[in-house]
């Protein structure tokens, strides 16, 4: 058996998500406990509880997703359960490098709170909506995307094979839905984001999270990861910080991630997050 863990990004949160774990392993509680020591965010009381509704804001979505999967990264430690290569969709890619010890918990936690923050608070003004796209060839959402005369939209994660999500101005993004479905599509979902993410549009949130990656120790690696980016194994000779700063800015390419994986060899896939 050769395992693959899998992360998932922004959108997957769920109120209440992580409580069982935290009431039950104390590992889990003491890394909520570091989260908010680091951070001043009540990331348990957000996940559990959604106070204020506050677990669907970027800011803390992301720190919140993040914690959950750390914890239970420490209870599959605790069992001697271990993944050969990991990926992540987005935020998720940030837990692949923390479980490969590219990044220590204490810093991965650090850049995600700041580039949560970053992609919120830096994000351009407008009205901006994401969707999933499915049942299309990735060229076809392309081209859908591409016949949108007015506004702005453009795929953004290419998550497997017929689902692919778009990403823009809202009134573009409900258009480019529609000749989707003119061209066969046989489902498109708005997601519970909003923002122009994985896009050009957040060029500021990128810059400013690369002087913050900049600062950054990185270690070895113990395990394989694959980047966003490219769908590539991340090797020695990589620049992690720019890698980092163009992958807040560039197409998730995770169905290329599930391809790599599948030719290594694995056969059990792991998805730790929410639900």
């Amino acid at each position: 058996m050769k395992i693959g863990f899998l992360f998932p990004g922004q959108g997957s949160q769920v109120a209440g998500m992580g409580k069982d774990l935290y009431e039950k392993f104390d590992e889990v509680k003491i890394l909520y406990d570091k989260a908010k020591k680091l951070t001043g965010i009540d990331v348990a009381d957000i996940s559990f509880n959604n106070t204020e509704n506050k677990l669907n804001e970027t800011k803390y979505t992301q720190i919140c997703i993040l914690t959950m999967c750390l914890g239970v990264l420490e209870i599959l430690k605790k069992n001697n359960i271990h993944a050969e290569i990991s990926a992540g969709l987005s935020l998720g890619e940030y837990a692949a490098l923390v479980y490969s010890n590219l990044l220590s918990i204490e810093d991965g936690i650090k850049i995600i709170e700041k580039r949560g923050t970053y992609m919120q608070d830096l994000a351009p003004s407008g009205d901006w909506s994401m969707a999933a796209i499915l049942g299309l060839e990735d060229a076809e959402v392309e081209q859908a995307c591409s016949q949108v005369s007015e506004g702005f939209v453009v795929p953004v994660n290419y998550n497997c094979t017929g689902q692919v999500v778009i990403s823009g101005e809202t009134e573009a993004v409900t258009k480019a839905g529609e000749i989707a479905k003119e061209l066969g599509a046989k489902k498109v979902r708005i997601l519970n984001t909003a923002g122009p993410f994985h896009t050009e549009k957040l060029f500021k949130s990128a810059k400013l999270l690369k002087d913050e990656l900049d600062k950054t120790h990185f270690g070895e690696f113990s395990s394989k990861v694959i980047k966003n980016i490219d769908g590539k194994f991340y090797t020695k000779s990589d620049n992690y910080a720019e890698i980092l700063e163009k992958h807040i800015i560039s197409p998730v390419r995770f169905s290329k991630s599930l391809e790599l994986m599948l030719n290594n060899g694995i056969d059990t896939f792991i998805e730790i997050g929410p639900r």
